[in-house]
């Protein structure tokens, strides 16, 4: 457990830079491709967005293999043991299982937060009205956009815009405001908004944003870039809509619409007033002429390539030296030979039996398991007890005891 806490702490340490470089990475990125279409922005957002969960997963999972390692190549010089064995890095040490359970707090309440937004989509579902000419003109709608799956309206009264929800079963929830006053060609312009999510499948897209967000919420750079990603997201599918409906300017218009009320936005779900409504009416009546600018493009690819080529070079030499800790030695004065089974030793049995075995902080053999059996079971239970009888000094890390996993050998033989 304390090895967990420990790569736990310090991945959540290390984000603050990693993402703080891939917001900055990206932000630069999607400078340079703001001619641009829409989609190819949110492919680079939603990838940033992506790594930023990776590359901590990575960090985590090799923490655990090697404890005490990966926060050596940044914050100290792998040679420098006077660095290591710091008193700011073992005040930092002693104050992970605080950092992780303010973490853990964090992430139980926006996990709660989501759960009563899917619950309330649920709820909706159930319970709101319906209106079977717009549900009619919507699966019209979903047909010409090659939809197969049947798309579902309900008319809520406690909502202000239209909102996306579910991928397997979608449904779009309208409210019963916009049905009574916004013109028909308006809301179908706003409908077809809808359904474009709906065929691009955004919910999953979505809710992958919402686990990212919950996981990593005390980071800056996760915020801006979900925000990027439903701002692209939305201009993409004002695209889609404009193109079904063949008139632009209606979009635009009914999102003007839109902006004079007081919008309600559902976490979970995805919304027609999502990303600056400004710019998205600004975009539909008068659409930015597309450009690459390749040249700022492979500049940055580079750029990139080599603070990732750097970081690599910092892990490899980080774990070719040895880092600031000790290894477990047996106190023989505790071990006692192991007693041969009886009915093993009447029988003859002989064989090697390979253990791996956890030694804990104070030193005692907390656990252990047979890696390579010696194919008789008397004879491995016995090594196991053995063992387990064993003393240790233990391994430590900056002078602090850890658990750690060790083998053994134990060799049966007849003389």
């Amino acid at each position: 457990m304390n090895n967990i806490i420990n790569a736990a702490g310090w991945t959540l340490i290390h984000f603050l830079w990693q993402g703080a470089l891939v917001g900055i990475a990206t932000a630069a990125l999607l400078r340079m491709m703001r001619g641009a279409s829409p989609g190819s922005r949110y492919t680079v957002a939603c990838l940033a967005l992506l790594a930023c969960l990776l590359w901590p997963a990575y960090e985590f999972a090799d923490a655990l293999q090697a404890p005490g390692r990966s926060w050596q190549a940044l914050l100290a010089a792998p040679s420098n043991e006077a660095v290591a064995n710091s008193e700011l890095l073992t005040n930092i040490d002693n104050r992970l299982p605080l950092l992780v359970s303010a973490w853990l707090a964090g992430v139980c309440a926006l996990a709660l937060r989501s759960a009563f937004g899917l619950a309330w989509i649920a709820r909706t579902r159930r319970t709101g009205g319906r209106n079977a000419h717009w549900q009619q003109r919507l699966s019209h709608m979903a047909t010409r956009l090659g939809i197969r799956r049947a798309v579902s309206l309900r008319i809520v009264e406690a909502l202000a815009s239209p909102i996306t929800a579910g991928w397997w079963r979608p449904v779009v929830l309208m409210p019963a405001a916009l049905v009574a006053r916004m013109p028909p060609e308006l809301l179908e312009a706003l409908l077809a908004h809808e359904l474009a999510h709906v065929r691009r499948h955004d919910f999953l897209v979505n809710l992958l944003q919402n686990v990212i967000e919950t996981l990593l919420f005390y980071h800056p750079a996760v915020w801006w870039l979900s925000r990027r990603i439903r701002h692209e997201r939305e201009l993409v599918a004002d695209a889609i809509a404009a193109d079904m409906t063949g008139e632009p300017r209606r979009l635009a218009l009914a999102l003007s619409e839109l902006e004079k009320m007081q919008f309600a936005k559902q976490r979970l779900a995805l919304a027609a007033d999502g990303g600056d409504l400004t710019q998205r009416i600004r975009q539909l009546v008068v659409p930015q002429q597309q450009r690459g600018n390749w040249k700022a493009l492979l500049a940055v690819l580079g750029v990139a390539a080599a603070c990732l080529a750097g970081y690599a070079n910092a892990r490899v030499e980080t774990a070719s030296t040895p880092a600031a800790r000790t290894q477990a030695v047996v106190d023989f004065r505790s071990c006692s030979k192991p007693q041969w089974p009886t009915e093993d030793l009447r029988a003859e049995h002989t064989g090697t039996v390979t253990l791996s075995f956890n030694i804990d902080e104070k030193g005692g053999v907390a656990g252990s398991r047979v890696v390579h059996s010696s194919g008789h079971p008397g004879l491995d239970q016995a090594a196991q007890t053995g063992i387990s009888q064993c003393h240790f000094v233990p391994a430590k890390v900056r002078g602090k005891p850890v658990s750690t996993w060790q083998q053994m050998q134990y060799v049966w033989t007849l003389e």
